[in-house]
Order: C-alpha cells, then structure tokens, then sequence
C-alpha cells in the first residue's frame, strides 16, 4: 500500500529523549516499511527514517529557540498531505488528533486518525459531535469511554519493536519514567520509596508548563538519600533503567489513555505497580505482571509482593500482546477496509460545511477483533 504517516511537529521522529506519540510514530513506520509498503512520513526535518520525508520544517519545535510561529509549518504540512499529495496514497494516517479533521475531512483519500490523548474533557463533546464523521482508532478501550459515539474503527494497543533485552533477575531499587506533572504523581512514588526503604531513580522530562509545579512541589522532595533524579534519559538508558529495576511505579492519576512506559517496563521483564486508572487494568494483568492499586497503601503493601512476579511472564507478556508487528498487522485491516469504502462529497456552505452522505459502520465493524482484547 501507499501510506502517509502524519506525524506531530514538536519532537523528531523518533525523538531524542521524551516523546510518545513520535515514538509510536517512528516504530509504526519504520515496521510498515520493512513489511514492502511505500510510506512517506511527514515530520520535522531532524526526523530519521527509511522511509520518504516530507520535512514540514528543519527541527521540531522542542529544538527551536527564537522567534517563530509554529503554526505555519503545521498548517503547510497539512496542505501538502491532505491536498497536494493526497492523490499519491491509498490512505493517510494522521498522529494530530482532531487538528487534522478540518482538512482531512474534506481530503478525497481516506483518512485514519489515531487519538493518542486524553478524551474526557467537557469542550470535546461538541467537537467530536462535529466531526462524526471522521474514521478515529483508539489506543485503549478505557480512552473511547467518554466518546462512545465516535466513528470508531478499532482499539489497536501500542506496539514496540524488539529494542529492550530481557532482564531476568530484579534490581534493588524502584523506577520512575516519564513526565513530571500533578497528573503522574510523581510524589507519591517519592513517598512509596520513603516508606518501604528502597532507593527510587526518577527519569523524567518537565515541560515548561509544569515547571512551577516541578520546582515548587517536587524538587524539595528530591532532597532525600533514597531519591535520585536523571532527568530525561535516552533508549539505550531506559533499556538499562527499567531492566535493573525491581518494579516501576506508574502512580499516574488520570485517566491514562495508553502509558508507553508499561509495555516498555514488561519488553524488559520487569513488574510493574499502577493505579486503577485508564487504560491500565488492559496493559497490566494483575498478579501476573504486576499489581494494580487503588491508593497509596495498597501500592505500599504490594511492595513486599513483588517476589511473587515471575520476569518471564512480564517479558511474554510484551511478546505476545505489544509487539510492533502485531500493531502494524492491525493498522493494516484498518487501511485495507478503509481503502475500499467510497469517500463521501462534502458541500461547503458558508460558515459550515456538512456530509451529503455518510455511512456509518455497523458497529460490529467498528471493533475489529483484538484490536486490543485482553
């Protein structure tokens, strides 16, 4: 098939340091080629890839400084992918959530949205009441919970390719990766290491939002002898990070639409400790690879039940559920359904435009099957 992928323009792909979605992005690629598909990315200009780059600017915005309008490249990238080369694909596969859907919407080649976010904020009803229409794929089956109306075509999980060694034997001391932000809690890992005595080292990237909350509520608790902080760190060093790590502790407080570093932590074979949140009780078996939690305590106490987790199962757990290749097989029963529909005329009129037509799928197509089961 002939496939774009439209990638987000604040971090490279993949990213350097902290990024999910251009993580996701750069492995769904990358695997898409190596399968015999003719793929061109668009993304920033540092990105790397075998496939064919349409550079939307030189650097991802997180590299530039200066002046800059960052608007303009997005919307050029979006003209070019859903206008100028549209014809070239068979279809198109955004990463930009809905900030595609005014375009794509009225693109001639099918377009497939993935929505990596979040989705229960109250100002998201009326959007996805306008879009509809617009063919989405979810990455968890908690994440399509507020929005069970949309046009769903599936739930396909995450998948990473074979990048982290399996670690048999648990380290001495707790892992924290990700984002620091009041959402991740990552206090409360500082206070489960507290209680329990062992060590945590924290991974993590602070955006400048957060960083009122990171100086103000977390860096007074660094100042512990139990507590190290990396700040971000590289693949090669989160390979080592989570793989000698005893447990990582994903003391997230949100409705988690997928969570990268839980099937990372399981590619390495090691447990992982979550709150009852989001997606989390379909990444983690509880028990199995890990305890779900439902407050501080209990994720205290499961500390001492962590020699009940076999590594092995954690690290087959990752091979058979969270594989790129399975990812990709199921993108692709996506694509080709897709590919084969008819796209529907759009009439603009005036201040809005509507579908003339529009067929929704039967709704025992909209969920192919896994597409994420557990």
């Amino acid at each position: 098939m002939k496939i774009a992928q439209i990638a987000p323009l604040w971090e490279s792909v993949p990213p350097k340091l902290y990024g999910g979605t251009e993580r996701v992005v750069s492995y769904l690629t990358e695997e898409l080629v190596r399968q015999g598909h003719d793929v061109t990315l668009f993304a920033s200009g540092d990105s790397q890839t075998v496939a064919r780059l349409w550079a939307a600017c030189p650097q991802a915005f997180r590299s530039q400084t200066g002046l800059v309008n960052r608007d303009v490249p997005m919307i050029l990238m979006q003209e070019q992918a859903f206008g100028v080369e549209a014809g070239s694909f068979d279809i198109i596969h955004s990463h930009l959530d809905f900030l595609s859907f005014p375009l794509s919407r009225r693109c001639a080649t099918p377009v497939l949205t993935t929505l990596h976010g979040r989705l229960d904020l109250p100002e998201f009803v009326a959007m996805y009441e306008e879009y509809a229409d617009m063919p989405v794929v979810s990455i968890s089956n908690a994440q399509r919970l507020p929005l069970p109306d949309v046009n769903w075509q599936g739930t396909v999980y995450h998948g990473l390719p074979d990048l982290y060694t399996f670690h048999p034997d648990p380290g001495s001391y707790l892992a924290y990766l990700g984002r620091i932000c009041p959402e991740k809690r990552p206090d409360h890992a500082i206070e489960i290491a507290k209680r329990v005595g062992i060590p945590l080292r924290m991974a993590a990237k602070v955006d400048p939002l957060d960083r009122e909350y990171f100086e103000t509520q977390i860096v007074p608790l660094l100042d512990h002898p139990l507590v190290e902080y990396l700040g971000e760190i590289t693949d090669v060093e989160k390979c080592d990070l989570l793989g000698n790590a005893a447990a990582v502790l994903c003391t997230y407080d949100w409705p988690e639409p997928f969570g990268i570093v839980l099937i990372e932590a399981l590619a390495c074979g090691t447990p992982v400790l979550a709150y009852r949140c989001g997606s989390i009780p379909e990444i983690i078996e509880d028990g199995v690879t890990g305890f779900i939690c439902d407050n501080l305590e209990e994720m205290v106490a499961s500390i001492d039940r962590l020699p009940l987790i076999r590594r092995q199962r954690c690290r087959d757990s990752f091979t058979t559920r969270f594989t790129v290749e399975r990812m990709v097989h199921e993108y692709l029963a996506v694509y080709q359904g897709m590919a084969t529909t008819v796209r529907p005329r759009v009439r603009m009129n005036g201040r809005s435009s509507r579908l003339l037509s529009h067929r929704r799928a039967p709704a025992a197509e909209l969920v192919l099957p896994h597409i994420g089961s557990t």
